[in-house]
């Protein structure tokens, strides 16, 4: 999904873009999807390679001036086997995308982390200040989700690989908040499946969980300055809007949408019935720590530094919603 939409900002603003696919046969389609937003004329190449495998990186690497690491598996963990879906491609496949970068004398690796996973402050304490980027997730807290851990211990390792590298390269990570915004293509991903199934009806009460939201075009947009600009040499970036309650998501979804979001729910699921269904559903398991918790982080960095501004979380959540509709998938 982040991936798509830098790729079309990339062609948008002229320049030469080499993307990687775990498999060549998706070739076809991403650039179908890329194609409903922008010719890609020849700017566009695919190299095939796989964060668990050493094959395909230094092809990829060799002749670019920077590279955008976006890609991240997600999912629910549990057993041994699913946490090490999670965890090794994030660690291992960081490092081959730092290690071939660095040989192949790329300017600046752009390395995208996650504002609730690797920023996530300690405690459930409210009223504290927002969270900003000298704060790194505590992993021993009880309740550490797998995709916490994954996320959290990449970037620490990318930073330790930058401090143990001679070369001139340099290295800029961004994390961003929850992704609304477009779809690209007809594909709903992770980010937008919250808001397809409240639009489907599949969310019958709304459980007391809230996040700090960002818009994929405003997170592309900051990608691209962290890219490029003197500044976010070495630094570590915020990305986010404001911070909304599923409430307020369903409320602004009825209200934007209309008709369109007749079978949005915005009846509340006391906290003990969450509770009680968690012990039977591991991806509900994993969002009950956060239940009632209002957690806020601040973007001035990003605004300071890099000139960086943001829609309302209400305009992404709005824009998902429309453009879900508008595709027929809800």
């Amino acid at each position: 999904y982040l991936g798509g939409w830098t790729v079309d900002s990339l062609l948008k603003q002229g320049y030469r873009v080499r993307t990687t696919l775990r498999s060549l046969e998706r070739e076809g389609q991403v650039r179908a999807d890329i194609a409903r937003q922008v010719d890609p004329g020849d700017r566009l190449s695919f190299i095939a390679a796989d964060l668990l495998a050493d094959e395909g990186w230094d092809r990829a690497a060799q002749g670019a001036r920077f590279i955008l690491h976006v890609a991240a598996p997600m999912g629910v963990g549990g057993s041994k086997s699913k946490t090490q879906e999670l965890i090794r491609p994030s660690r291992e496949g960081t490092l081959r995308v730092l290690k071939a970068g660095a040989k192949a004398g790329v300017e600046r690796v752009v390395m995208t982390s996650s504002l609730q996973a690797a920023l996530a402050p300690s405690g459930s304490a409210q009223g504290g200040p927002p969270g900003d980027e000298t704060v790194w997730t505590d992993l021993s807290e009880k309740g550490t989700t797998d995709y916490t851990r994954a996320k959290t211990l990449a970037e620490q390792d990318a930073w330790a690989f930058m401090r143990g590298s001679p070369g001139a390269m340099t290295l800029t990570t961004v994390l961003p908040a929850f992704i609304q915004g477009p779809l690209m293509g007809r594909h709903v991903t992770g980010s937008l499946e919250l808001v397809a199934r409240m639009l489907r009806g599949q969310v019958s009460r709304v459980p007391r969980l809230g996040f700090c939201i960002v818009d994929v075009r405003d997170l592309v947009d900051l990608h691209l300055k962290a890219m490029t600009a003197p500044e976010a040499a070495g630094e570590r970036f915020a990305g986010s809007s404001d911070f909304l309650w599923l409430a307020d998501m369903a409320r602004v979804l009825r209200e934007q949408l209309g008709a369109r979001a007749a079978r949005v729910s915005t009846r509340r699921a006391p906290d003990f019935l969450v509770r009680f269904g968690a012990l039977f559903n591991p991806e509900l398991r994993q969002l009950t720590p956060g239940l009632g918790l209002r957690r806020e982080f601040t973007s001035a960095k990003a605004r300071r530094l890099l000139g960086w501004q943001a829609r309302t979380a209400t305009e992404a959540v709005v824009a998902s919603g429309e453009a879900l509709v508008r595709e027929g998938l809800v």
